[in-house]
């Protein structure tokens, strides 16, 4: 196997192992386990002690904690990684700091929605800062015309790695007794130290295999505002990219906040039994495995974008239907929907973003791709919150999700791919001439 094929390897490897954390501790498993920590009558937090916050509301406000942090500091992370070919060592930084805090959730217990929270934050902050060095490596693996199909492969591991590691969680909850187990929550706690451990030895692979990236300057990058402002100076240069990246966090922000609360929304709003979420969830993982390559093959058809287009408007169906929906059978198949589209909208995403980024600025640029995602992720839940605290159902806040596909939707329109690749070519090709001389 030559060095390339193994750092491809390597790095769809790194979404098999972190693609458990997605699904038992995002999605699935650690959601409906929050539920049960938080009392009937709301949780209490020490600066807000008049306000009786609903197990929804104080998930949603987690997630967005956690992802306000991402996106301040993205940017200057991925310019510190470019100049200083830092990018391995970063995202291992923040992968053995993710599995650490993961592992942490195995300690709480009754009433311990607090740490659970504070243990949440940690770990889905390193799962978020990680993937910004992650993502960065697609452009330096692969060229424009291969960029559809690693992006859609690195997700069908995630997806497939993703699903095993549930499926064996789902089982120790399922037969906690078999195993034993004294009772479910035990069991689930078990579950996120499994989580924690399969992250970290399926990574190993990855540190082996990818490369060590070089400085692409002698100037040191120095944390200011006066720099930090410069860098957005810089990405509006690039037009297309520009707006493709508010194009992204407009209908990412939907898309991950159907990822984040439909665990949340099935159990509280919809009175859905851990064993339905579960198991619908497993359903998406090996169903998405096939749509994100199937949307790949699209792509190469009719074009990146017009299949993103196309997965914007099924998901935007989809807030719809399930704003109406009552009966368990309806939320197996609205599963069925989102998982054929949902690895194909994502892995589409990630290869047109990088097919028009320069690739000696992939680190920083993934960083701004970064603060598109991890705002999406700070929005979308915080609108979740708002509109069930203030309305008294997640009902109306599952509707709301839509306005996020429309306007994404819109701002992509915008997008000139053509323009934007033939940009980010040209600053390539000119930095090589000056470096030569």
């Amino acid at each position: 196997m030559s060095t390339l094929r193994k750092a491809c390897f390597g790095w769809c490897l790194y979404d098999w192992a972190n693609s458990a954390f997605a699904t038992v501790v995002l999605a699935a498993v650690l959601p409906v386990y929050f539920v049960s920590l938080v009392p009937e009558t709301g949780a209490i937090l020490p600066f807000f002690p008049e306000h009786k916050f609903s197990a929804a509301s104080l998930w949603g406000y987690s997630i967005s904690a956690a992802m306000l942090l991402v996106a301040v500091s993205a940017p200057a992370l991925g310019a510190l990684a470019d100049r200083n070919g830092w990018h391995k060592q970063l995202m291992m930084g923040f992968w053995l700091s993710g599995c650490a805090a993961t592992a942490l959730l195995a300690t709480t217990g009754t009433n311990d929605y607090l740490p659970a929270a504070i243990f949440f934050i940690i770990s889905n902050l390193a799962f978020a800062g990680a993937n910004i060095f992650y993502n960065a490596y697609l452009p330096l693996l692969a060229p424009v015309n291969q960029s559809d199909r690693l992006s859609a492969r690195g997700f069908a591991y995630g997806y497939i790695g993703g699903g095993i590691l549930l499926a064996l969680v789902f089982l120790l909850i399922l037969k906690f007794e078999s195993f034993g187990f004294v009772d479910r929550g035990a069991a689930t706690r078990f579950g996120f130290l499994l989580t924690a451990c399969w992250w970290f030895i399926f990574a190993l692979p990855t540190f082996i295999f990818l490369p060590k990236t070089e400085k692409v300057s002698t100037n040191q990058y120095h944390f200011s505002l006066k720099n930090y402002c410069n860098q957005f100076k810089q990405l509006l240069g690039y037009r297309d990219l520009s707006i493709f990246l508010v194009a992204f966090l407009c209908y990412n922000d939907g898309i991950q906040t159907i990822i984040s609360v439909s665990a949340i929304y099935a159990r509280e709003e919809l009175q859905f039994g851990q064993g339905t979420i579960i198991g619908c969830f497993l359903m998406i993982q090996f169903l998405a495995m096939p749509g994100a390559l199937c949307f790949a093959h699209l792509g190469e058809k009719i074009g990146t974008a017009r299949a993103i287009l196309l997965s914007l408007a099924i998901f935007l169906a989809v807030c719809y239907f399930a704003y109406k929906m009552t009966e368990s059978f309806e939320f197996w198949l609205l599963g069925g929907v989102i998982a054929i589209v949902l690895g194909g909208s994502q892995a589409l995403s990630r290869s047109l973003f990088a097919s028009m980024v320069p690739k000696h600025k992939s680190g920083e640029f993934f960083g701004f791709f970064s603060i598109s995602s991890r705002f999406a992720t700070i929005f979308g839940p915080l609108l979740f919150a708002l509109v069930t605290d203030f309305s008294g159902s997640s009902r109306n806040s599952i509707l709301a999700i839509g306005i996020f596909f429309i306007v994404g939707a819109i701002l992509l329109l915008q997008v000139n791919v053509e323009r934007g690749r033939k940009l980010a070519l040209g600053d390539g090709l000119s930095l090589q001439s000056v470096t030569r001389n």
